[in-house]
């Protein structure tokens, strides 16, 4: 009993910034829009959040703070893809490439050479220190973020869904020259979905450095904003979708943490690779099955049919 808790408490928390990633790259590519560079505005958020906790001490303050420098990011992704129709996957994978830098400058400039921050205030449990004490549920130790990402599962859905913004949305991801001539304005609603996909990605960032650990390390983050879009695929481009398959992306995290204790005898170099293996074995088994947004990654030039 006690190591099912603690498996499903492991899961839930290293899922939770998938979520947050995941969600960002549904709303972007339901616009239509190939949000690559996730992993970059990840990272950013990340490093904006532990450095805005640790010198205010206010971790709801850091973690707002993350989701406006990944939309301050993505707003480079919108300018460059959306205004500019340049190639969608070349400007996310600059994103990546330039973000851990930017991370590392940061560090480095703001504490004294180091490569990570100091230890910063967490945000808080859903349940409080001590509460659960002498219980079998004593290792489930979840955040506030694992909710708020349910909460906002269910609003994306939603909003993409039963809203004639969401309409408008889709209907851009899907046929923008259509779109266009009933009056909707492309550029802006998939300049708007970029910015939301960037706080998304920021918010996935922060709660992973002040939620699931304490700082920002330059391998705090390490490929999850590649799993995430792993998981917009798996999940077929829909939040719910996405937010199951962060789910078992998160468990195979966890199965690597309990495996690891010594409970198996398996080497830590094969228990380090199985997220990212299994990563792959999604995507070979399902990218062919899911159809993406007919526009997904496609520049919108006006006038075009």
């Amino acid at each position: 009993m006690t190591t099912a808790i603690l498996l499903i408490g492991i899961t839930l928390s290293y899922s939770t910034p998938l979520i947050y990633g995941a969600l960002g790259g549904v709303i972007s590519e339901c616009a239509g829009v190939t949000n690559i560079g996730i992993e970059g505005m990840m990272v950013i958020g990340a490093v904006t959040a532990a450095i805005t906790s640790y010198f205010t001490g206010n971790p709801w303050l850091a973690f707002v703070a993350a989701g406006l420098a990944g939309a301050a990011v993505a707003a480079l992704h919108a300018i460059a893809s959306v205004v500019f129709a340049a190639d969608q996957t070349v400007s996310g994978v600059a994103i990546n490439l330039l973000a851990p830098g930017i991370a590392l400058f940061m560090c480095q400039r703001l504490f004294e050479g180091a490569a990570m921050t100091p230890i910063a205030t967490k945000l808080p449990k859903i349940f409080p220190e001590g509460s659960l004490a002498g219980t079998d549920y004593a290792n489930l130790n979840l955040n506030v973020t694992t909710v708020l990402a349910l909460v906002l599962t269910v609003l994306v859905w939603f909003v993409l869904y039963k809203t004639k913004w969401g309409l408008r949305v889709r209907a851009v991801g899907e046929h923008p020259a259509a779109a266009d001539t009933l009056g909707i304005d492309v550029y802006k609603v998939r300049i708007a979905c970029v910015l939301i996909s960037g706080a998304f990605a920021g918010l996935g960032g922060a709660s992973m450095t002040i939620a699931v650990i304490s700082q920002f390390t330059q391998t705090a983050i390490s490929g999850h904003g590649f799993i995430a879009l792993a998981a917009v695929i798996f999940g077929k481009w829909t939040p719910q979708g996405a937010y199951g398959a962060c789910l078992l992306f998160g468990l195979t995290k966890a199965l690597t943490v309990i495996l690891g204790g010594g409970v198996v005898p398996i080497p830590s170099q094969i228990l380090a690779m199985l997220p990212y293996a299994m990563t792959i074995v999604v995507l070979l088994l399902f990218v062919g099955r899911s159809v993406a947004p007919k526009a997904d990654g496609v520049p919108y030039i006006k006038g075009s049919r």
